[in-house]
This record gives structure tokens, C-alpha cells and sequence, in this order.
């Protein structure tokens, strides 16, 4: 039975990082709402209590369904977690009179094995606006700030420790020491999550569930449904049929060079080229919206053609991570739909088919990390994040074939050159947008009246948020000098210094 770290989420925007790093430590974890927790077993070693927007003060402050004082695993408060500890046991927790925000030096009890090689000063990230002012009967502070004599603290009864700052961000410098400190010395787990028995376990798992039926599967070139399709062909072999459709909107030679990765990799992959008929439908649509729309539901139509050929599949394969899941059943339930067809929605329904979805457990980067494992290409491992509607949403206003090949073209450039100085591996996603504006402009003896593209590039842990990359004057000279010569229909080239937020990564 998988040894599990239960962390039972209030709504905090950290409580994946929490996840994340438990992971690391090779120890596998679940995130599940404070009002929808799973049945305990035997399997959960220890809790972790996350952070939250709440404050503990207010009359709905989150309460979880069960009692934390009454499990009989270690159980660890974060931020909210540990204020909810202390109120709901006896202590007394007030308004702050100033948030607590930033860094702040951590002066430890250093018999205590939470912070066993930990630095008496070591720097940690505090973000509250409640304080804890008593502690309940049968507590021991074990450590505190200049400013906060209960930094952290411990039931001196039972193994049940709380801490007022956030030990998962980058900013608490000797945090994962204090992690790896609760999940292994005090939950006793043995860091037996790794890529090799994962893919064991899963491909074994498939097999079995699968059994002699086949399995149909859209694939994207990307990252999830590549690494995603090759573990279920390591599981089923010839009876997982993959499909690659070509929307017209994809990059530069991709739709050939992805299937040629493919037959690499020993998939049973079909493309199909339906960007006559995605163009057809993006005819004349200017709303990013209604390009959305257009874009899933011709997929969805020449998926399902594609797929009754194979009438006998009981099986949909999907590349779903773990984030999607955790979102399903968030705290505050699924989110606002920002921009439709994030990826390809609605074909479970449709098609009334089984899902078989081996990587529902994994974080993006636990996937690169499987990916490695399994021998996954780097053209496709080390591939930037592309949107499921393409080249589509960074073409502003109409889509039509001249457009598109304009802006492959300098994507190609950009890319390219990114890749020959350097800098690919150190972007998390880059891409050319074409403006729908016109500039004039001179090329030898002529005046120009011709298209602008706007270059972006950014920095980014997971996507949620994003920096725009600071890149050398000189290669952005050399993109720009080169696309303006190369690429037919472009006489200037901007760069986007926006970061997110306010501005998201894609231009609609």
C-alpha cells in the first residue's frame, strides 16, 4: 500500500507548492479539500494542515470534516493550519495589528527533531494576518522571530506541530530540511515514490484494468499526452491508437516532425491534415472566444470521425495531471472559465468511453521526470507549453492561411535562435504574436506599409504566474534583424515586457 501524506487544503494559493515538495522528497502525497476528505486508512503516514485566505477569527472560518487532534499520525499546521490548532484547542488567535508579510530569521529549539539541522537564524517567509497571542494547555514553543514569539510550536503530548510561516516557498531557506524532517524522521516514510516505480506500477496497473480492449487517444506533441501515450503502449503495446490532428495553426513543420518523434518512439500514431476545414471554420471570426470555440469543436468533429474507425475501443487516453484534478474538486470548486478549450473537453461524454489516464497523479514536472525515465525525446521532453488552439490566439483578429504562414515563419526564427544561443532551456514559453496593425517602413528605396509581430518570451515555476524574460539586447537584435529580412509581409518586430499579472502569457 502507497505510503501517503494527506494535506488537507483551506484554499491557500500555496498548497500545491506544499504538494510539490513533499513529492521531491520522493514521498507521494494528496491534496483534497477541507469539506470533501477521503476515507482514512491505513496507508496515510501524516496530515498537513495548509494556509488559507480565511482567517480563523471569522464566524465561516474553514473547519475540516474530521478532528486533527483526533488522528493518530503526525499531523503539521502551516500558517492557518497552525492558528486553527491553537483556537480550536483553547488558544486564543487575533486580528494582527500589521500583516505579517515577508522574510523574517527563525530562532529555533534545536531539541526539537522538526527543526533538527536546521540554522538558529535561518531566514523564513511569513504570510498572515492573524496571530496566535496564547497557546492551549500541553504546547511547547519551539521557536520564534524578533517579532513573533510563537513562530512554531508542538502539542507536547502527541506528535501534532504547527508553524506561522510557510516552510514550502523558496524564500524559507532551510525549509525542505524542515519537510523532510516531518515527513520522514516523523511520519517514518520510506521515499519510495520515484519515476522507476511509478512506471512500473502504472504500467502494470493498465494492463491489468485494460486487459485485451484498445485504446483511442488524441495527442498534441506535447508533454503530457506523449509521456501519457507511451506508458499506456508500454502497458497495451499496437491497441493504443494514437491520433495527431493537424488544425493548421500549429508550428513550423511540426505536424511532420511530431510524427516522426512518434514512430521513433514506437507509437501507433495517424495524423490527420484538417487545417482546409479548420480554416474553413475560423473564416471570418475575430473574437478570441469564437476561435476557441471554432477550433475545439472542429477538433472534437474530426476526432470522432477519426476515432468511429475504430468502433471497437473501449478506452479514451488522456494526458489529464494532477492540477486538473485538484481543480475538479477545489476549495472553491472548479474556476471560472478564463478561455475555453485549455485542452480538448467534452469527448468523455460524447463518446461514452472509459478514461485511462496515467498521469491524474503527476505534477508537470514529475512528468519531465518520468518522461526522462521512459527515454521520452528531448524535442519533445524540453518542448514549451503551446496552446491547444495554436497559432489561432496569437493571430489577432481573422486566421487565414497567409497570416498563419507569416507567423510561423518568425516563431521559427525566434525559437530557433533562442535554441542556438542558449536561452530555450531557460524560457518557459516563448512565441511570436502577429499584430493587426500595419507600420510603415523602408527597405532599400521603397516605403513598406507592412505587419508588426511581437515577440514574447517569459520565466515561470508553473505557469500561474510569469515574468517577462530578460533577454540580451543583442539576440533580440538579431531575431528582430532576421525575421524583418527573411519573413515576407514584416517590417517591425516589438518585444513584450509584460508580465502575468497584470497581462496573461498568450495575447487572447
Amino acid at each position: 500500500m502507497q505510503e501517503t501524506i494527506l494535506i488537507i487544503d483551506y484554499g491557500s494559493q500555496y498548497t500545491q507548492l506544499i504538494a510539490r515538495r513533499i513529492r521531491e522528497l520522493n514521498v507521494y502525497c494528496e491534496i483534497h479539500p477541507f469539506h470533501h476528505l477521503p476515507e482514512l486508512n491505513d496507508s496515510i503516514k501524516g496530515v498537513i494542515l495548509s494556509g488559507s485566505p480565511s482567517s480563523v477569527t471569522q464566524e465561516d472560518a474553514p473547519i475540516a470534516d474530521i478532528d486533527p487532534m483526533g488522528l493518530d499520525v503526525p499531523v503539521l499546521g502551516l500558517c492557518y493550519g497552525a492558528q486553527y490548532l491553537a483556537k480550536s484547542n483553547g488558544g486564543r488567535v487575533e486580528k494582527s495589528a500589521h500583516r505579517e508579510y515577508g522574510r523574517a530569521k527563525l530562532h529555533v529549539k534545536s531539541t526539537d527533531p522538526l527543526f533538527h539541522d536546521v540554522t538558529d537564524g535561518s531566514q523564513v517567509w511569513m504570510s498572515h494576518g492573524d496571530t496566535i497571542l496564547e497557546l492551549p494547555e500541553n504546547t511547547s514553543i519551539i521557536a520564534h522571530t524578533d517579532s513573533i514569539p510563537v513562530a512554531a510550536y508542538r502539542f507536547v503530548d502527541r506528535e501534532v506541530y504547527a508553524m506561522q510561516f510557510h516552510p514550502e516557498v523558496s524564500h524559507s531557506e532551510e525549509g525542505m530540511t524542515m519537510l523532510r524532517n516531518f515527513v520522514k524522521d516523523i511520519c517514518h516514510c520510506h521515499a519510495e515514490w520515484t519515476p522507476k516505480n511509478f512506471i512500473e506500477e502504472t504500467v502494470a496497473h493498465f494492463k491489468e484494468v485494460i486487459g485485451n480492449d484498445k485504446v483511442i487517444m488524441a495527442l498534441s506533441g506535447g508533454v503530457d499526452s506523449s509521456v501519457a501515450a507511451y506508458i499506456l503502449n508500454q502497458a497495451i503495446g499496437d491497441r493504443l491508437i494514437g491520433i495527431f490532428v493537424n488544425n493548421g495553426v500549429l508550428r513550423k513543420d511540426e505536424f511532420d516532425q511530431v510524427l516522426d518523434a512518434y514512430k521513433d518512439l514506437g507509437l501507433n500514431v495517424t495524423g490527420v491534415d484538417a487545417s482546409e476545414l479548420f480554416f474553413k471554420r475560423l473564416s471570418g471570426k475575430i473574437d478570441p472566444e469564437e476561435k476557441r470555440k471554432a477550433i475545439g469543436n472542429t477538433f472534437i468533429e474530426v476526432f470522432d470521425q477519426e476515432a468511429s474507425k475504430h468502433s471497437d475501443a473501449k478506452w479514451l487516453g488522456q494526458g489529464t495531471i494532477y492540477p486538473d484534478v485538484i481543480e475538479s474538486v477545489s476549495v472553491n470548486g472548479p474556476s471560472a472559465t478564463i478561455k475555453s478549450h485549455h485542452n480538448v473537453g467534452g469527448l468523455p461524454e460524447k463518446m461514452q468511453m472509459k478514461l485511462a489516464e496515467p498521469l491524474r497523479l503527476l505534477f508537470k514536472d514529475e512528468v519531465r521526470r518520468i518522461g526522462a525515465e521512459i527515454g521520452v525525446p528531448d524535442t519533445i521532453l524540453k518542448r514549451h507549453p503551446f496552446p491547444g488552439p495554436g497559432l489561432a490566439i496569437r493571430i489577432l483578429g481573422e486566421v487565414n492561411p497567409q497570416t498563419v504562414r507569416i507567423l510561423q515563419e518568425a516563431d521559427h526564427i525566434f525559437i530557433n535562435e533562442l535554441k542556438t544561443q542558449g536561452y530555450y532551456d531557460q524560457i518557459w514559453q516563448a512565441g511570436a504574436v502577429f499584430l493587426p496593425i500595419q507600420s510603415v517602413g523602408v527597405m532599400g528605396d521603397e516605403r513598406t506599409y507592412e505587419n508588426v509581430v511581437a515577440l514574447r518570451a517569459v520565466t515561470s515555476l508553473d505557469g500561474m504566474t510569469a515574468d517577462w524574460a530578460d533577454l540580451p539586447h543583442k539576440l533580440l537584435a538579431a531575431v528582430s534583424n532576421k525575421i524583418i529580412n527573411q519573413v515576407k509581409g514584416i517590417n517591425r518586430v516589438v518585444y513584450d515586457i509584460s508580465s502575468k499579472p497584470p497581462a496573461t502569457i498568450e495575447w487572447e
